[in-house]
């Protein structure tokens, strides 16, 4: 199985060049790089001048200048169509750090044949689970992430998070030909988060089934470029208005039946999010975004361009 990695960048070659160390230390050798800069020809210029055509092993690496920042899902998308030949595309983060094991075991699961989607165990720096996978829940809006905050020496069942999960995290899952073909690609129109929530929820109701990898386990730095995973009042408006935002537009295309209750629940809940920690711009930015999605905004924001 030939696979290629697909990591969107945007201006920040470091993460990038950390990443690709750490891909050069892979037991599993039979896959190549492909890299969409999102950031603009400048940065492109950048990571053409820091990169090696190859890695030590022979993996070839291959960088693309997107002409616009196409968001997450462009970029993923972009990957995915400069490597046709591949048997298998693992959508990787720039900010993460991937265990020389990690792909052999995503595609020994792959390979069993009962899943056309795996997923692993992202570790945060300080050693605990920020996701084994993840659960949707569908009624509220909300993302949950399996295993999160336990310690990454806790043992765990693979058929259990199996069962549970509905989605895979974006920041590292591998997906093979069928699931493309069966799926489709990943929807653009969000921009930047949920694509991979909505990607997942689209291929289980075409019977694609969701495996997890035991002992394939990733280092995860976190929102580094887009600050997602900030405490609260540190985020970065865009990702604060893209995630309340889409939110509403992936319940309006997945589960439009809910769309009320879910959008009740989100204007509920924002003021306890940012109100109890006097982040009153943030407040703004999420109000902003929730209205934006209500009313089918969608794309990069024009105030973002």
């Amino acid at each position: 199985m030939h696979v290629a990695v697909a990591i969107v960048g945007f201006r920040n070659s470091g993460d990038i060049i950390r990443c690709l160390n750490a891909l050069a230390q892979s037991l599993f050798e039979d896959f190549e790089v492909v890299i969409c800069e999102n950031g603009g020809t400048e940065a492109f210029e950048i990571l053409k001048t820091e990169l090696p055509p190859a890695l030590p092993s022979g993996q070839k690496v291959s960088i693309i200048c997107s002409p616009t920042n196409l968001g997450f899902a462009g970029g993923v998308n972009n990957c995915i169509r400069a490597t046709p030949t591949a048997d298998a595309w693992w959508i990787l983060n720039p900010d993460t750090e991937p265990s020389p094991k990690a792909l052999h075991n995503m595609v020994v699961r792959l390979n069993e044949g009962d899943c056309d989607g795996v997923g692993n165990t992202l570790i945060l720096s300080g050693g605990l689970v920020q996701s084994h996978g993840g659960i949707w829940q569908s009624w509220l809006g909300r993302a949950v992430s399996i295993g999160i905050g336990e310690s990454s020496e806790k043992k765990f069942n693979r058929a259990e998070i199996e069962k549970k999960q509905n989605y895979l995290n974006g920041a590292s899952m591998i997906v093979n030909r069928r699931f493309l073909n069966r799926t489709g690609m990943m929807r653009e129109d969000y921009f930047l988060y949920c694509e991979e929530v909505e990607w997942c929820l689209r291929a289980t109701r075409q019977g694609i089934k969701l495996g997890f990898a035991e002992e394939a386990s990733v280092l995860h730095h976190v929102g580094t470029t887009t600050g997602r995973n900030r405490d609260a009042g540190s985020q970065m408006s865009p990702s604060v208005y893209l995630g309340h935002r889409n939110v509403i537009l992936m319940t309006k295309d997945c589960f439009p039946d809910r769309l009320f209750f879910v959008a009740l629940c989100s204007v509920l809940l924002i003021p306890l999010r940012f109100i109890r920690r006097g982040t009153w711009r943030q407040l703004e930015n999420a109000y902003s975004g929730w209205m934006a999605g209500l009313r089918g905004e969608r794309g990069r924001p024009e105030w973002m361009a």
